[in-house]
């Protein structure tokens, strides 16, 4: 192989995918935008490889598939991109933006779902206008005033040139398929990724998660992420210690609809499901958390949860008692509210409410 040779990278990626859901793009593009004929066989064409970057047959007016060299031009260690972008570029075959700008809401709308899943798998996304190094951040919407001429937005990964895997590009693009397709059909198609219709599994445990102390992150986002990892470490640590025991809890548990779950507690057959919020008055933190521990718990192919537990920082204020009482009581939703402080003697979480006497095998309350 010759590193950093983009077309031979492009030519080799074709010959491998052809078993894969990526070497059925141009198939998948013909019946999704009823073109009257497959407009290729393969991802690249030669009409879309060119020496620093490929992009697919096809994806100029599209959320494309593309690979290219990336850090070496910036004083990095030689390296090539893949994943998806928005070339917000005007040419010839693409005189206006619109149809790119038309796009980012069904973009932001599946990245607002799976972000989460995408950063634990090693995506990531990044920016960068001509002559300017990227700026790197973790996956998420697209701020819209990138959307103007000349800048390029990318999802996805790097690898140094001189030790590329193939296979791992293939697998990055057939993880970020569905992606595309639900942008590509104007959101006709349900926003599910790869790993969606895999059921609820309960793990014990809250492994370490890797540092986002990376400079790329932005100080307000990576303050956040750094807050929900404490949290969600001193969570566990409560429960397993003071009420269900280590055994009967687990963090980032795969919801069964695509998406994890904060922490979840287990007695028998029973799950309690917990979401916890960053944000500094409970009703915010409520806002955020209910409609995704709903979808948690009732979503087809999901677990149903025993109770559903909104987790944050701020003490639960009259109003918002009263909200959560109006709902458990006239709809039968089992949501609750907890408190968690990191600072302090505060009483563990899961003791007070959030345990019942059952999972508690101290007993005490």
């Amino acid at each position: 192989m010759i590193p950093y040779d983009i077309p031979a990278i492009a030519t080799a990626l074709n010959e491998r995918a052809q078993s894969r859901p990526i070497g059925r793009l141009q198939a998948i593009r013909k019946d999704m935008k009823h073109f009257s004929r497959r407009p290729g066989k393969t991802i690249f064409s030669g009409q879309t490889i060119r020496e620093d970057w490929a992009f697919h047959h096809g994806g100029r007016a599209e959320l494309q598939f593309n690979i290219g060299k990336d850090g070496g031009q910036y004083g990095g260690p030689r390296s090539i991109r893949y994943g998806v972008a928005f070339s917000f570029e005007t040419s010839q075959t693409l005189p206006s933006l619109d149809v790119l700008k038309n796009k980012m809401p069904l973009f932001d709308d599946f990245l607002k779902l799976y972000a989460d899943e995408y950063e634990r798998v090693g995506i990531s996304m990044w920016h960068h206008e001509k002559g300017m190094p990227p700026i790197e951040h973790r996956p998420g919407p697209i701020d819209r005033r990138l959307a103007r001429d000349g800048v390029f937005a990318f999802l996805g990964k790097h690898q140094l040139a001189d030790a590329l895997d193939y296979e791992e590009i293939l697998d990055t693009f057939d993880f970020l398929l569905p992606l595309y397709e639900y942008v590509e059909s104007g959101g006709g198609l349900q926003p599910r990724i790869v790993t969606a219709d895999a059921g609820f599994l309960f793990l014990a445990g809250c492994p370490p998660k890797p540092s986002k102390t990376k400079a790329f992150l932005a100080n307000s986002e990576l303050e956040v992420a750094l807050r929900h990892n404490e949290l969600q470490a001193s969570l566990h640590d409560r429960l397993g210690e003071a009420a269900v025991g280590k055994s009967n809890v687990g963090v980032e548990i795969r919801s069964g609809c695509g998406t994890r779950i904060d922490v979840v507690t287990r007695n028998g057959d029973s799950y309690w499901f917990f979401e916890i919020k960053t944000a500094h008055s409970p009703r915010a933190c409520i806002r955020e958390a209910i409609g995704q521990l709903l979808e948690y718990s009732f979503w087809p192919g999901a677990q149903e949860a025993a109770r559903l537990v909104i987790v944050g920082e701020s003490p639960l204020d009259s109003e918002a008692e009263e909200y959560l009482n109006r709902l458990r009581e006239r709809f039968d939703i089992p949501v609750y509210y907890e408190q968690l402080s990191l600072q302090g003697e505060a009483t563990p979480v899961g003791v007070d409410q959030a345990v019942p006497d059952e999972l508690n095998p101290s007993g005490t309350a």
